[in-house]
């Protein structure tokens, strides 16, 4: 049985993906591990997936919402954040080789966990990109001045893997593309969401989105109960940025003033600390977790921070957009939403008040026919899709 595997740091968000793609290669009679935080263990091993701790035992999210919320500045909180799991990984390394070893394939995730293990091994990578602006468009035509700084930009982008290079006796890399795989660059997107840059490299695929319908959830009776008890609920689902450090009362009464003036019925994810003692009027409702895949399927419309998952789930399961976004890659999801119009126009969230919130369901209340019907349209197009399959078939087709 030949074997697999992949290393992620990060929220759930930075998880879950690869939670599916595993599942698709231990189905398809792969022998897979997926290393990560201490804390994701039960969540992966709740698939049947092989797990191995991977760095301090740290509740990551809570980590997150700490650096979150000593900047209100989307780029330098996301530089932060990035810093913080840059160093995880740098000292992780040595728990990364050992599990790499004696694997006949590296699946190196968007936080390039593995690639240079993997190549000290001679053992052959698949990669992954989330962040498509993060793909080389080589041959593109570019000012002086732009490659100028592209080229300082590639160099800080590599400084931490030369970190992990000079642990094993390497030279700084003159490009990325000494930590890239030389089979191919696998995009969990749908190709009716993105189109493929012309230039690109081939081995560039757009696999279409990696999700499982997960339909043996059976919601809470509460939850179930307040569902058919009106018409469509809002969704509150700001995910890893709903983590709260401390009670964040003001936050979380925003969004409660809101649903309350524009009439809204609501379902509220997240605010742990702050739901705990808060009184939630009868037409809300709070709920822990619960798959996108059956909450999303329940609502008028969802209010989301914009990461990976949570956009692409408003996608697969045709629910449009309020866009929340609180850090500069969720601003580039954002922007995709807008573009094909299932979505309003975004709401930094520096800028989130009540009255942006009332003005945004008011927006997307008079616009509602036009971008549910958008919504469902690109749902079904993704749901011919089988990103997953295509996924595995190519990374079968390297071993």
């Amino acid at each position: 049985m030949k074997k697999i595997a992949m290393f992620t740091m990060g929220t759930r968000g930075d998880v879950q993906p690869y939670i599916y793609l595993s599942k698709g290669l231990a189905d398809a009679g792969y022998d897979v591990t997926l290393g990560s935080h201490p804390c994701w263990k039960e969540l992966i091993e709740s698939y049947g997936i092989h797990f191995e701790p991977v760095g301090p035992d740290i509740d990551i999210e809570e980590e997150a919402a700490v650096i979150r919320g000593k900047s209100s500045n989307s780029a330098v909180s996301m530089i932060r954040c990035m810093n913080f799991i840059m160093k995880i990984i740098q000292n992780s390394t040595g728990e990364v080789y050992k599990l790499c070893e004696n694997k006949d394939l590296i699946v190196v995730t968007h936080s390039k966990m593995g690639a240079v293990e993997a190549g000290v091994l001679g053992i052959p990578t698949v990669d992954v990109s989330l962040q498509t602006e993060m793909i080389p468009e080589k041959g593109k035509p570019l000012k002086f001045s732009d490659r100028i700084i592209g080229k300082l930009i590639g160099k800080q982008m590599n400084k931490p893997y030369d970190k992990i290079r000079r642990q094993y006796g390497l030279k700084p890399m003159k490009t990325g593309d000494e930590i890239r795989s030389d089979y191919y660059n696998l995009i969990p997107v749908s190709k009716y969401v993105l189109e493929a840059s012309p230039y690109w490299e081939k081995n560039n695929i757009i696999t279409g989105y990696w999700y499982e319908e997960e339909k043996d959830y059976v919601p809470d009776e509460n939850l179930s109960k307040f569902i058919k008890a009106g018409d469509p609920p809002a969704i509150l689902a700001l995910g890893a940025m709903s983590f709260e450090a401390a009670s964040d009362k003001a936050k979380l009464d925003m969004f409660v003033n809101a649903f309350r003036k524009t009439g809204s019925r609501a379902v509220i994810q997240g605010f742990k600390k702050t739901i705990a003692d808060y009184e939630l009027p009868d037409t809300m409702i709070s709920c822990g977790s619960v798959p996108h895949s059956w909450l999303f399927g329940q609502g008028k419309f969802v209010i989301h921070h914009c990461g990976f998952g949570t956009s692409a789930s408003s996608m697969i399961y045709g629910i449009p957009s309020i866009p929340v976004p609180h850090v500069l890659d969720q601003l580039g999801f954002a922007m995709q939403l807008e573009r094909i119009d299932v979505a309003t126009k975004h709401i930094n969230a520096k800028d989130l008040s009540e009255e942006a919130l009332i003005a945004a369901i008011e927006e997307m209340n008079s616009t509602y026919e036009t971008k549910k019907r958008n919504a469902l349209s690109i749902s079904e197009k993704i749901k011919t899709e089988d990103g997953i399959g295509e996924a595995v078939r190519l990374i079968g087709s390297v071993l």
